[in-house]
């Protein structure tokens, strides 16, 4: 077990930077291997195996190292699983990290963006109080225990939320998920927003001949709803190893679908680090759309984000075949000092790009629900 103790931070953080310049600001945590769905995409082949106990982060463990993660310079920090909500203390997770919110020097006022507009991008209103902090703390989940938590998670101090819904079909959605419990997923995105968890992002893997004629349908939903719609491509991610490019509906027909029925106007045309492209609709509707699309349209250049697995380990890239173990250096006693600088040894050694659409492609190992959404 890890003590918290409060430690020196200096007023501005170093930037954590890798070995092509990029800056990283995003942190996705995996809190658990434990998924209540099988996806197809992720969870194929029935019950995983599911790491021991005690080869997990505790909470204590989890808030020690998002304290120097933090430190370095994140600002976002999302968490991810297998399901997120399987973690009995995740309330307790998220009141904790909710606490590096604060500025590190307890002197940061954020400035509202609508009230005050000439201090121009968020990092240069950080930039212009001096200091640095966490900024923004969101979850992604398949949605099941929103009903019964959602106003828990708020309250413990989650900012926003993601929601998995890959199927407006009741069958589809069980072919796809493995249960049967369409119902209670969208009685989950209205708790959320009852709640106060906006924006609502929901996220929805398109896969040909699966659900790929739901396309425009989803836009619907979004705009119905008045929530951001995602689509993602297909990614080599499963556990079977069974990812064939022929099942990948591309980001650019995704986007041709859904202007068959709704046109759409580029929100970002310089969009940074954001991994979607996103969409308002042309009409003036509720709603926004967002494509991601790793496979045909990679962002690397502009990657942001690392991962730390829900056994410790730190993933320099979705699709890598090495990982770093942060949680043997953090038992082994070592000092703050020398996770700093395991952490920016690890983060130096960030892949340029990945290799999905080189000959000779590897997968991961591990499938998603052990890496973390």
């Amino acid at each position: 077990m890890v003590t918290v103790i409060e430690a020196y931070k200096p007023a501005l953080a170093v930037i954590l930077k890798d070995s092509y310049g990029r800056a990283i600001r995003d942190l996705r945590v995996s809190l658990t291997d434990r998924c209540n769905f099988r996806c197809f995409y992720c969870l194929p082949h029935g019950e995983p195996p599911i790491a021991p106990k005690e080869q997990m982060l505790s909470y204590e463990e989890i808030e020690y190292l998002c304290d120097i993660f933090v430190e370095l310079g994140i600002e976002k920090i999302r968490l991810t699983g297998g399901e997120p909500m399987m973690r009995r203390d995740i309330e307790t997770i998220i009141r904790k990290l909710a606490k590096l919110k604060q500025p590190v020097s307890g002197k940061l006022q954020f400035v509202d963006e609508s009230r005050d507009p000439n201090l121009g991008s968020l990092n240069d209103k950080l930039k212009f109080a001096g200091h640095r902090g966490l900024r923004d703390l969101a979850l992604t989940t398949n949605g099941y225990f929103l009903p019964d938590r959602a106003e828990g998670l708020k309250a413990a101090g989650l900012d926003r939320i993601t929601i998995s819904l890959d199927s407006l079909k009741r069958n589809v959605f069980k072919q796809m998920t493995g249960v049967d419990v369409l119902d209670r997923v969208l009685e989950g995105i209205e708790a959320a927003r009852h709640a106060g968890l906006q924006p609502i992002k929901i996220n929805a893997v398109i896969v040909r001949g699966h659900n790929d004629d739901e396309v425009a349908d989803f836009a619907a939903f979004a705009r119905e709803r008045d929530v951001k719609m995602r689509f993602i491509e297909f990614m080599p991610l499963d556990s079977g190893h069974e990812w064939s490019r022929d099942d990948v509906i591309s980001g650019r027909e995704i986007r041709e679908r859904i202007e068959a029925r709704f046109p759409l106007v580029p929100l970002d045309l310089h969009r940074g680090s954001e991994t979607a492209s996103r969409y308002r609709f042309a009409d003036g509707a509720p709603g926004e759309i967002g494509i991601i699309a790793p496979v045909t349209e990679p962002f690397c250049g502009a990657c942001s984000r690392i991962r730390l697995t829900a056994d410790g380990q730190i993933r320099t890239c979705l699709f890598s075949t090495v990982e770093h173990s942060l949680r043997d250096v953090l038992r082994d006693g070592a000092p703050r000092a020398e996770i700093i600088d395991f952490v920016r040894t690890v983060v130096m050694k960030k892949e340029p790009r990945h290799y999905i659409n080189d000959p000779g492609f590897v997968a991961p190992s591990r499938s998603m629900s052990f890496i973390g959404g």
